[in-house]
């Protein structure tokens, strides 16, 4: 009895709803589950940040060097990227010690460059960076110092055994290919403020030179037309000469 009524109620209310409102509710939940995927993927997207991470931008003066300190574990890998953006010949010395002190990287006068390495040592790891080269030049320095390797998006990727859903290797992708976009982005901005430096400086010294021109012009300008008037200037004889 109890079936027998439920199933005349569904059948009513299905034979007293109308059309649209029907295919509304079908379209409903279809948006509904088009949006719980994406919420699903983003929230997939958002769990696979990397371990850890710094980046700054700062001003070396000349005959200067600044250093700074990250405490590691032993095993954990990190990463120091630099470039120098503005300043000079657009070179800085480097070097990174270890917590015993022993120097396991150093170059001098690099533009730019990258060092991975995995923590053989625990304790504190020192990363300087030198301009006491140059006795004028002011430096504008960026690094990124990346430390930890990165999770995987999925739990329990690496120990899988069966194979990715069609929205999982989805995921992977956009994930993959934001991290290049952030790499490119990075790269294009710091391209940006070099270039945008180089240009200021390019137009500082064209404005000298207009100025200097300018005044050269003017000097010179005057100079001819005093010497072509002395040479139309009649020389009138002495007041003495002419009472005589």
């Amino acid at each position: 009895m109890r079936g027998g009524m439920r199933g005349g109620m569904r059948a009513g209310m299905r034979a007293g709803m109308p059309g649209g409102m029907r295919a509304g509710m079908r379209t409903g939940m279809r948006v509904g589950m088009r949006a719980g995927m994406r919420a699903l993927a983003l929230a997939l997207l958002l769990c696979a940040l990397p371990a850890g991470g710094t980046e700054l931008t700062f001003e070396l003066p000349d005959s200067a060097k600044q250093c700074f300190h990250q405490e590691l574990e032993r095993g954990l890998k990190f990463t120091l990227d630099y470039q120098v953006i503005t300043g000079g010949h657009y070179d800085v010395d480097c070097y990174v010690e270890d917590p015993n002190g022993r120097t396991i990287y150093k170059e001098t006068k690099k533009q730019y460059d990258s060092f991975p390495h995995r923590a053989e040592v625990k304790g504190v790891y020192t990363f300087c960076f030198s301009n006491e080269f140059s006795t004028f030049s002011h430096k504008t320095v960026y690094f990124d110092f990346q430390v930890g390797d990165e999770p995987p998006i999925l739990p329990d990727m690496s120990h899988r055994v069966t194979a990715l859903t069609q929205m999982e290797s989805a995921c992977v992708t956009i994930h993959e290919a934001l991290n290049t976009v952030i790499d490119s982005q990075t790269h294009y901005r710091l391209r940006e403020a070099q270039d945008r430096s180089r240009a200021e400086d390019l137009n500082g010294r064209v404005s000298y030179w207009s100025v200097g021109e300018t005044v050269i012009l003017f000097v010179v300008s005057i100079g001819q037309v005093m010497l072509l008037k002395s040479f139309f200037t009649e020389k009138r004889p002495g007041s003495g000469g002419a009472g005589t």
